[in-house]
């Protein structure tokens, strides 16, 4: 094997054995050798082998399988990739206003009405979160600190906190100061801190486009002006309409999702996130970094923040464990780079402070030596409710459907048929008691008509795949009507 100093050896021997499955020489079901096998062929130790078996389980190349070993997994159901969500444009357009309209709160803002099947969300439910696990690290942390129960917490966390999550964030390729870390009350306070600190009221923030629902509903409560950049399904925001942005418009910020965007699922190569930090300090304009799916990627190298490439303070990266571990936690956190002296007082007069017992708790959960293994396994779960819902995609939606294949998470993006719009479909599919949210949603301008966001968040049961299945059935029955077959 040749070996190449800047790739860690367990990477490079994943990759060739990612190759083998990829190519077909390794059949579906196949088994692997072993781990003692693999360490004596490639001449390194079993751990180097372990890992690279976790890598190929993280990528979904390869299943375990309990006192059996390690198989190729099942290759999911073909199903046509999207190429670009929209039609090629040379730039970004102009900033507008933001106005939120009321569908946008009453699918996405609020629990779904009683009764309805939710398609619509992202973050894991009680069947892929382990519950016992939080309890028990809150039971301890109120017996070993209950004292701070009958205290006002520090603003801006407890130290034991920050420190573990700046030990945490080496796992997101960065080396923190933890005096520098802002505890907040999850990723979206973060975000909006980060926000008030760089801009005022009519200053333009870039956004990917298609974007977060709540950085529309963000945007408009605080009064900024938004400039949509496109966005491809795969690499993520084009740098080439930023930089043509940061020429043109006077640009305050810019507030993306590098790892796992939502709604696309898009991860931004490194080389890409590297170029960003370097736009952003040539022209002086902040990079909020979201970066709250990180946990969910599949492979280690786009678990990566963009943050970690920052040397001059130009990136502000927010944080929270609301899709790995808990969203009841309500905790997240803020690395501001050289505006943390900026957020850190509007922390204090506008925020407040959180639970000094729960940021302990997290602090454990966090440090724990099996915490990598709980992420691994939450991984893998979400990997298989994804792939079965590519496969009743593939089966049951009309033809031309386009779906997304992100790298982890838990959000599909689709793209229907030409002349089959996606709010028409959410209105079908409410009759039948079937929320999913259409792709308008995720667009100040109301673009991306024929888009359509899957959430396969929640706790997930069989009738979650029948209603994705009749959600295609209906689709198919829209796309023989009059009006769509002349469109």
């Amino acid at each position: 094997m040749n070996r190449d100093d800047a790739t860690p050896l367990y990477q490079q021997i994943a990759r060739q054995w990612a190759q083998l499955i990829h190519n077909g020489t390794l059949a579906r079901g196949e088994k692997l050798p072993s781990v003692r096998t693999l360490a004596r062929q490639h001449g390194v130790a079993a751990t180097t082998v372990v890992q690279a078996l976790h890598w190929l389980e993280d990528a979904r190349l390869i299943v375990a399988r309990p006192r059996s070993g390690f198989f190729v997994a099942s290759r999911p159901a073909a199903v046509p990739a999207l190429r670009e969500v929209v039609a090629p444009v040379r730039g970004p357009g102009r900033p507008r206003e933001v106005s939120v309209d009321w569908l946008g709160q009453r699918i996405l803002g609020n629990e779904p009405p009683a009764g309805l099947l939710s398609l619509s969300g992202g973050t894991p439910g009680l069947d892929l979160l382990d519950a016992e696990r939080l309890r028990r690290a809150v039971a301890r942390a109120v017996q070993r600190h209950r004292h701070l129960l009958c205290l006002y917490p520090s603003t801006t966390g407890q130290e034991e906190a920050r420190r573990a999550l700046a030990r945490y964030a080496t796992g997101l390729g960065c080396t923190l100061d933890p005096a520098r870390i802002i505890i907040t009350s999850g990723c979206m306070d973060g975000i909006a801190l980060c926000l008030r600190a760089v801009t005022q009221p009519g200053d333009v923030v870039v956004l990917e486009s298609p974007t977060h629902f709540s950085f529309l509903e963000m945007l408009q409560s605080l009064h900024l002006r938004a400039l949509e950049v496109p966005t491809h399904p795969r690499h993520g925001l084009s740098l080439d309409a930023l930089q043509l942005a940061l020429d043109t418009q006077p640009v305050k910020a810019v507030l993306l999702v590098p790892t796992l965007s939502n709604p696309l699922g898009a991860c931004m190569p490194q080389g890409e996130r590297r170029r960003l930090v370097q736009m952003a300090e040539r022209h002086g304009v902040a990079v909020i970094e979201d970066a709250v799916y990180n946990d969910l990627a599949d492979s280690e190298e786009m678990r990566r923040s963009v943050k970690s490439w920052d040397a001059n303070g130009q990136v502000m990266l927010c944080h929270s464990f609301s899709k790995t571990l808990a969203p009841g936690l309500r905790l997240g956190w803020v690395e501001a780079g050289r505006w943390s002296d900026a957020v850190r007082q509007l922390k204090t007069m506008q925020s407040g402070s959180q639970s000094a017992i729960l940021e302990l708790a997290l602090a454990d959960l966090i440090t724990q030596p099996g915490h990598a293994a709980a992420m691994r396994q939450l991984r893998e779960r979400a990997g298989a409710r994804m792939q079965a819902a590519r496969e009743v995609i593939a089966a049951h939606f009309p033809h031309g459907t386009r779906v997304g294949n992100p790298p982890g998470g838990l959000l599909l993006w689709l793209a229907l048929p030409s002349g089959l719009e996606a709010l028409r479909l959410h209105q079908a599919c409410l009759q039948e008691g079937i929320l999913v949210a259409p792709g308008t949603l995720f667009s100040a301008g109301g673009r991306f008509r024929n888009g359509l966001r899957v959430g396969l968040g929640g706790e997930w049961t069989p009738a979650h795949l029948d209603g994705l299945r009749r959600i295609g059935q209906i689709a198919s029955r829209l796309m023989q009507q009059p009006q769509l077959q002349a469109a």
